[in-house]
């Protein structure tokens, strides 16, 4: 990728230590310096990518963008207060009609992740070479041009929340104002209104992709920035989606995660040799249909299973998933998926990855009931930590002594449900009411067959219980993968599905 001019700095760029409180002194008096109001510190570079036999030039701006708020006394407007520095990285393509040209707007989950991972391995023009399961990239790692970028097609804007990236709560703030559903919709919100009002894309096709928890906020989002901007999107798209977190929470006797998880188990035992010649699909066909209706009446059924029933159904579980007799029986047929994760490859002492079951790492012990780390993690963790923190500097030309926050442990540990207390986490609602009220939303739902962390039959059942009308049901498309939950880590699905993902603004931009 050639760099056509330096950076050139659209506002002041941020001292080492912006915001500090000097003070000096003198024989006789002490005077104090109030912290600077903080300022936009965008940084502007320009680009080529060559996608197939055109070459997109476009500018890229970095840095952090002052989120405000209107300040009012006694019913009196006092003006804006700066109250959170948000990160993100745009790319718009250089061209003449740009206001009609879509515009994306990219985060991943966690909560608490910056968006690192569908920038720099999925959307993005620039992306890192970071292997795939078994044969992973050695340190020191690699940047390569990406001409799949959804770039080709849409404008990108990846936005990092609130402790993730380099994004935080301005000086005397709190950050753990920002770490909750409700305030975390807000300001994302009020940055996506923000950016199309400055560079005036209202008139764009509009787009969000989220994933993981992603999905989450995206859903939310798309209701929020109808109700309260009038800001109405052509498409989400919903990249390993987990819109309802009972399907991921096997608490509290949650029979549904153990049966919304089984598939996930049938396909990592089919990756990992457990099933012999059989191919992934008859594999999952079993899979599902011993979930839709055999599975949870088993469960159902408690001590009234008979013995007979109950022999049966532990048969049916350990061929699926690969699992001993004894150790399903010993579960009472309940599978939680770390331990899962943990026991189908103890004999190898070999722990499974939950992010993405393909991958495989020695167990600490061989008798831990759970896994000491994810496997899968810890393969991708180091090749986009490198490749971002390199590319932002010496590509992106932007500067900042912050750490960037890939994954925040502060916002995850801290972060408030108080608005569903007493209730599933769900925004199966949220997207129902978006898609009732703007009928040409459509909806992308992209699943990996190998996702421990959010399981693609728990989604499918989700989106199959939205509250909208038959003739909405067309507005939602399914595509699936063979690989995890970070999918464009397998390099076939990343090519496939920056293709559907091209396709589909396309169409629902009205460019078909």
């Amino acid at each position: 990728m050639a760099d056509e001019s330096t950076p050139t700095p659209t506002a002041t760029t941020p001292s080492p230590e912006p915001g500090a409180t000097v003070t000096t002194s003198t024989d006789t008096t002490t005077v104090t310096t109030a912290p600077a109001p903080p300022e936009d510190d965008l940084v502007e570079t320009r680009h080529t990518l060559a996608v197939g036999r055109r070459r997109l030039r476009y500018t890229a701006t970095t840095g952090r963008v002052v989120l405000r708020e209107e300040v009012f006394e006694d019913h009196v407007f006092k003006g804006h207060k700066p109250k959170a520095e948000l990160s993100i990285t745009s790319y718009v393509v250089d061209t003449p009609g740009m206001t009609q040209r879509p515009v994306t707007f990219a985060f991943n989950g966690g909560p608490g992740s910056s968006s690192v991972w569908l920038h720099l391995g999925l959307l993005g023009p620039r992306r890192v070479d970071s292997g795939d399961a078994g044969a992973m990239t050695p340190p020191p790692y690699a940047l390569l041009d990406n001409p799949e970028s959804l770039l080709a097609v849409s404008d990108l804007v990846f936005i990092d929340p609130v402790s993730t990236g380099y994004s935080r709560a301005v000086e005397g703030g709190k950050a753990g104002d920002y770490h909750g559903f409700t305030a975390d919709i807000e300001s994302v919100g009020e940055l996506i209104r923000l950016w199309t009002t400055r560079h005036n894309r209202w008139l764009s096709p509009k787009f969000i992709a989220g994933e993981s928890y992603g999905t989450v906020r995206a859903a939310a989002l798309a209701a929020h920035l109808q109700s309260q901007h009038g800001l109405y999107l052509n498409g989400l798209m919903l990249i390993s989606s987990v819109l309802d977190l009972a399907t991921v929470d096997f608490e509290f006797s949650n029979d549904r995660a153990h049966v919304d998880y089984l598939p996930t188990y049938a396909a990592t035992a089919h990756f990992h040799g457990k099933h012999g010649r059989k191919s992934l699909r008859t594999v999952l066909a079993e899979a599902e249909e011993y979930a839709a209706r055999d599975y949870p009446w088993a469960l159902s059924r408690g001590s009234r299973l008979t013995a007979a029933e109950r022999a049966e159904h532990v048969t049916r579980l350990a061929a699926l998933t690969g699992l001993s007799e004894a150790y399903v029986d010993r579960a009472d047929l309940r599978i939680e998926h770390l331990r899962f994760f943990t026991e189908l490859l103890r004999e190898d002492r070999l722990a499974v990855g939950r992010l993405d079951s393909r991958f495989t790492g020695p167990l600490a012990a061989g008798n831990a009931e759970t896994w000491d780390a994810d496997p899968s993690m810890d393969a991708i963790l180091g090749p986009y930590a490198s490749a971002w923190n390199h590319y932002v500097r010496a590509e992106l030309g932007y500067t900042n002594d912050l750490p960037y926050t890939l994954i925040s442990s502060m916002a995850s540990k801290d972060w408030s449900y108080k608005e569903f207390e007493g209730k599933p986490v769900d925004v199966t609602a949220q997207l129902a009411r978006a898609m009732r009220g703007n009928p040409h939303l459509k909806v992308h739902i992209a699943y990996g067959y190998h996702d421990g962390a959010t399981p693609y039959y728990g989604a499918e059942d989700v989106v199959a219980h939205l509250d909208i009308p038959a003739s909405l049901r067309d507005n939602l498309e399914h595509a699936y993968y063979e690989a995890g939950h970070m999918m464009y880590v397998h390099e076939p699905t990343r090519v496939q599905q920056s293709a559907d993902l091209a396709d589909f603004v396309t169409r629902s931009s009205g460019r078909a």
